[in-house]
């Protein structure tokens, strides 16, 4: 936007400003570097303040983060210190809100409602589109600052709006706080709390949890410790991460109108990005069903091929067309790089968006879940970090071919899949557990059943016939 490039650009020397690949890449990525931060510090929230509790302190910040933002005039400093507290919001609510939804939700809805997290992600990046869209054009600050300045709207929604949300289940009963609990549970089924369900809810839970937490205080090194198969299970939460940051879509995301510009389409660099956030929004809704109907391992699988073949021809097509001096083969150029773009962020919305998230939400242990979830959420902000950071500069000189980058590494994700991830669908979080525990192969993960809640009714049928036993 001519006014934000005139304030925190620097002069092009013909009486005009830039903004310089150097300094786009500290603007965009300094929100990244706290959002790796913050991810972690969730961690020592999380379990001292509840659920509710951390979201409420991490909206706070976002908040004033954004609001430094909006109220800078022309300092580069106060608007990257405004990023970075606003990633600290951020990066702590992605690794909480995925924490918060896979405990509350059950287990035959989970999937869908930690998907249902990810479209509102892309509903957002593409409202926000939509936005810059129609400011961008204002001949004064008004053009970015609406933008940013409605982050601020946001924030305050989401502090107020977790007082109307109930705690976790899984925490209050991991800190003996069952009768709080047992209302919790029985509001979320919609029954009183005498109903049977909720007795057997609470028992199911409360004797996996005392199984899966047998040892004492948590710390950061369990995470990666042979108990429970920790390490893999930790491991695997950041490897997902890793790969779906490499997919490719932050690229188009971040860089798109820039990139764009430089492919020569003809089209406005802003609307193709609109469209790739109307793709994202449309891309997700088909992950609402097949999170569950295909599964988790399955829907990524099948989205690193799809990702791999659009990044191998975009890639390739748009390199060698785009190096040709004739100005209708560089059109068509930019026109099979949009394509393939919109096809790649369609198959990412589908598959690669949605299921790390879920993935992260529902494969840990309650004792070590924040501090495993922050590990993930931390690797998958560190690595959109040096994406934002480097990401233009290797753009800038290799053009398309950045894309081979990405294809190199969806067939990585593909092969890592295949060995490392268990389908993880229609389980509980205390059955995830059992199967990692009962190492059963990744590949022979769909077809595995539990035994964990046959032991609990065994036991909770041993001990009403103790009872009677004893009973007079």
């Amino acid at each position: 936007m001519p006014d934000f490039v005139r304030r925190f650009g620097e002069p092009d020397g013909n009486g005009g400003f830039v903004l310089s690949a150097d300094r786009q890449a500290i603007i965009t990525s300094l929100l990244s570097a706290g959002t790796f931060v913050g991810a972690l510090g969730q961690a020592f929230t999380s379990d001292r303040f509840g659920r509710k509790g951390s979201i409420f302190i991490w909206s706070v910040i976002f908040t004033i983060g954004t609001t430094i933002q909006t109220a800078t005039v022309n300092s580069l400093a106060q608007i990257t210190i405004g990023r970075f507290i606003a990633g600290l919001g951020v990066g702590a609510l992605s690794a909480i809100v995925p924490l918060y939804n896979g405990e509350t939700a059950p287990k035959a809805l989970r999937g869908t409602l930690l998907v249902l997290y990810q479209l509102q992600i892309i509903v957002g990046i593409f409202i926000s589109y939509i936005i810059d869209l129609g400011t961008h054009k204002v001949p004064s600050s008004v053009s970015w600052r609406v933008p940013v300045g409605l982050q601020i709207a946001w924030g305050l929604f989401l502090c107020s709006g977790i007082f109307f949300l109930p705690e976790s289940p899984r925490h209050l009963l991991g800190t003996g706080q069952t009768a709080q609990a047992t209302k919790v549970i029985a509001e979320l089924n919609g029954v009183p709390e005498d109903d049977p369900l909720v007795a057997e809810l609470v028992g199911d839970l409360q004797f996996a949890i005392n199984a899966e937490n047998e040892g004492g205080k948590a710390t950061w090194l369990e995470c990666f410790s042979t108990r429970n198969a920790l390490w893999k299970r930790t491991l695997n939460g950041m490897m997902l991460m890793f790969i779906q940051q490499l997919n490719g879509q932050n690229f188009y995301y971040y860089y798109g109108p820039t990139f764009f510009s430089a492919a020569k389409t003809g089209l406005d660099p802003l609307a193709i990005q609109a469209i790739l956030g109307g793709v994202s929004v449309f891309g997700t809704i088909p992950a609402l069903y097949l999170i569950e109907a295909w599964g988790r391992r399955l829907s990524v699988l099948t989205g690193a091929v799809l990702e791999a073949l659009c990044s191998l021809i975009a890639g390739l097509v748009g390199h060698f067309l785009l190096a040709s001096s004739n100005p209708d083969t560089n059109k068509r150029g930019g026109d099979v790089l949009v394509a393939f773009a919109v096809l790649h962020v369609l198959s990412f919305s589908i598959f690669w968006g949605p299921v790390p998230w879920v993935y992260l939400g529902e494969s840990f242990p309650l004792r070590v879940r924040p501090k495993c979830i922050a590990l993930g959420s931390a690797t998958n902000w560190l690595w959109n970090f040096l994406l934002s950071f480097f990401a233009p500069k290797i753009a800038a000189k290799i053009g398309p071919l950045i894309l081979m980058i990405f294809f190199g590494m969806l067939v990585f994700g593909y092969v890592y899949v295949w060995l490392f991830i268990p389908e993880t669908k229609g389980l509980s979080l205390e059955e995830v557990d059992e199967m990692y525990r009962a190492g059963i192969k990744p590949w022979r993960s769909a077809s595995w059943k539990p035994h964990l809640l046959e032991e609990a009714h065994e036991k909770h049928l041993a001990d009403e016939r103790n009872e009677q036993k004893l009973s007079p």
